[in-house]
């Protein structure tokens, strides 16, 4: 295996087996593909968040946040296509510029997965791999942060096994809208 490439699961789309997910490392030629990306994917809350929420979350997403320095910008490719991304944050980044406390473990941001892959573990696949790269440097513990009108990523983070602390939760619009924080054990 190269370094830095995992082969996920197979996905079945359309009936038919497709080739396995690759995780792997961002290209620096992909940051704005990637970008673009996670906007499209985020835009399904559009219509359900007050528009200076909308507007925060599109700056943060769309944002250079994911080139901090230790940021691992992770991708889920499938047939050479970009099919979701993640960037894990390194302990102690300020991964929401200022308006959340640093903390001290891994933290995972920015979870996307194109709307034509949803519902084919691929989001599950960059948490796996955020959690094994976490794993492997030793940490006792990885976060993540996400807003209730997220269900279906709330869905997934409770599948796995992460738990709510709410003294990092934080309101990044002032507009009632909390951005709950949680953490998952892996030691």
């Amino acid at each position: 295996m190269l370094k830095g490439v995992r082969i996920g699961s197979q996905f079945k789309i359309g009936g038919k087996f497709i080739l396995m997910v690759k995780i792997r490392e961002a290209l620096d030629t992909e940051r704005e593909v990637i970008r673009e990306r996670r906007v499209q994917a985020y835009e399904e809350h559009i219509n359900s968040i007050p528009k200076g929420h909308w507007e925060a979350l599109k700056t943060a997403i769309s944002s250079d946040a994911d080139e901090q320095q230790g940021v691992e910008l992770l991708v889920a490719e499938i047939k050479g296509e970009i099919a979701g991304s993640v960037a894990l944050f390194p302990p102690k980044s300020d991964a929401y510029k200022g308006l959340a406390d640093m903390l001290e473990y891994p933290e995972i941001r920015m979870l996307a997965v194109s709307p034509e892959y949803r519902g084919k573990g691929i989001a599950e696949e960059l948490i796996r791999e955020c959690i094994q790269r976490a794993k492997s440097k030793g940490f006792p513990c990885i976060g993540l942060h996400t807003a209730e009108f997220m269900k279906s990523a709330l869905l997934i983070y409770k599948r796995m096994g992460f738990e709510r602390i709410p003294q990092f939760d934080f309101q990044p619009a002032n507009d009632g809208i909390i951005v709950k924080a949680f953490n998952l054990s892996i030691k």
